[in-house]
């Protein structure tokens, strides 16, 4: 189970800042306006080759509408919940205000460790800024400027350190080099279940259920024409508001850990409903933490063909961001299409871990290069000389050569997009990350 680690403190102090530096990301809104984050967001982020689950909260303290500081306090406490570790994070500019004083009376009662973060010490005297928090009573304070990225690893490192495995009580499950983990995640009632019953039930072969590390996530070992493989089973996905925060408060938790200790994950939705938001925000996370990926559209059989051609220009339009996701035509509870998407998590795996030697890699880039050249930068061209490969599931590629900082984002995707189509990679995506070469003499005139 990853760690969780909940960001709070009053409006303005930099929580959403702080949550764009973890998770590499800018999936949080940032703006000087004090209050702008309401709802909690979370995200996977990586520190020191750690993975680990940070939640994004709205400032407790004053709003304009106080029916909307409440709910923001009630999401906050939830977040606070649900994490192993808390950091309080407070503005060093403007010292300690009331809001500081109530919420740290309110993490204090939590029973976890909180961690006294002092934000913006950008400029400052570090060790002069963070002397007048100690006053809360917190014990050590930790300065770090969010935006800058100054501290921000030392602290989450001290943070990973102490939430050791027997302090957030996690029990492994099989650690198998040769087993493919399988996620399947999607909303309530759209069959999960019915479908992890269908796969064991057809294949009748040894089965046992492990516990889960989660509270209702099961994990089943099986095998299947001499491959081993685990199923992870997690709760649905529920729409906020919709339902008791008790029970919603785990799921989206639950999803993201069975989605970072996943090879493949597989994504159910309901043929009788549009894609939702909730789905979109849920391929949002996958594509965020970089697994392979099947589309299983559930429900399919029985529907008019009319209504079959609606779904399928749906899902074209709206999902046309995934480009190396194949989707299937499913029913879960009658086992049409279930065989494939086996063809499909197999060829997903296999793409994702596949290992491919420098001189191939290279080639592939010069290709790329030679059909449609990078853009010219201040008169300059971008020189892309050399790539080697840097690390599996997803496949990422490290690409070196002069002005790498100035290639923009749409050269990327066309190099992530060339290295799929060359490679016939199927079901996963492709990183493509850039280094600049030293120059040694660039100093010499």
């Amino acid at each position: 189970m990853l760690p969780i680690i909940a960001i709070v403190g009053r409006p303005n102090v930099g929580k959403s800042t702080l949550f764009n530096r973890l998770t590499k990301t800018r999936d949080a809104i940032v703006d000087d306006m004090p209050g702008l984050t309401r709802d909690r967001q979370y995200g996977i982020a990586k520190i020191v080759a750690q993975n680990f689950i940070v939640i994004d909260t709205g400032g407790i303290g004053s709003e304009d509408n106080t029916a909307i500081a409440e709910l923001t306090t009630k999401q906050t406490m939830v977040a606070m919940q649900e994490a192993q570790a808390i950091i309080f994070l407070v503005d060093a500019r403007t010292g300690i205000v009331s809001s500081d004083i109530n919420i740290a009376k309110i993490v204090r009662k939590l029973n976890k460790p909180i961690y006294l973060a002092v934000n913006k010490v950008d400029g400052l005297d570090a060790k002069f800024a963070v002397t007048l928090f100690y006053e809360l009573g917190l014990g050590e304070v930790y300065p770090i400027a969010a935006e800058q990225g100054f501290g921000v690893e030392a602290l989450v490192t001290k943070i990973l350190a102490d939430l050791t495995i027997d302090k957030i009580s996690v029990t492994e499950i099989v650690s198998d080099q040769s087993t493919i983990k399988i996620a399947f995640v999607g909303r309530p009632n759209v069959g999960k279940s019915t479908l992890l019953n269908k796969i064991l039930g057809a294949e009748r072969v040894l089965v046992y259920d492990a516990p889960g590390t989660t509270r209702d996530s099961i994990y089943v070992n099986f095998e299947r024409l001499r491959q081993n493989y685990t199923l992870i089973d997690t709760a649905g996905i529920r729409r906020r508001g919709k339902i008791d925060e008790a029970v919603e408060k785990f799921s989206v938790v639950k999803a993201m850990q069975a989605i970072a200790e996943a090879h493949v994950v597989v994504i159910l939705l309901d043929a009788k409903e549009n894609i939702t938001e909730q789905d979109l925000r849920l391929l949002g996370f996958i594509l965020d933490a970089g697994k392979a990926l099947v589309i299983a559209v559930n429900k399919w059989d029985g529907l008019p063909e009319t209504q079959r051609d609606k779904i399928r220009s749906e899902l074209e339009r709206r999902l046309d961001f995934i480009n190396f996701a194949k989707i299937y035509f499913i029913s879960a509870l009658h086992g049409t299409g279930v065989g494939n998407l086996f063809n499909a998590i197999d060829k997903a795996y296999k793409s994702a871990t596949l290992t491919v030697g420098t001189p191939e890699v290279t080639r592939i880039l010069i290709a790329a290069v030679d059909a449609y050249p990078p853009p010219m930068v201040h008169g300059r061209r971008i020189k892309l000389r050399y790539a080697h490969m840097g690390g599996q599931n997803p496949p990422t590629f490290i690409v070196h050569g002069n002005q790498t900082s100035k290639v923009p984002d749409s050269y990327k995707r066309y190099l992530e997009h060339y290295y799929l189509k060359v490679l016939r990679l199927s079901g996963t995506p492709v990183r493509v990350e850039f280094k600049t070469s030293h120059n040694p003499y660039k100093t010499t005139r």
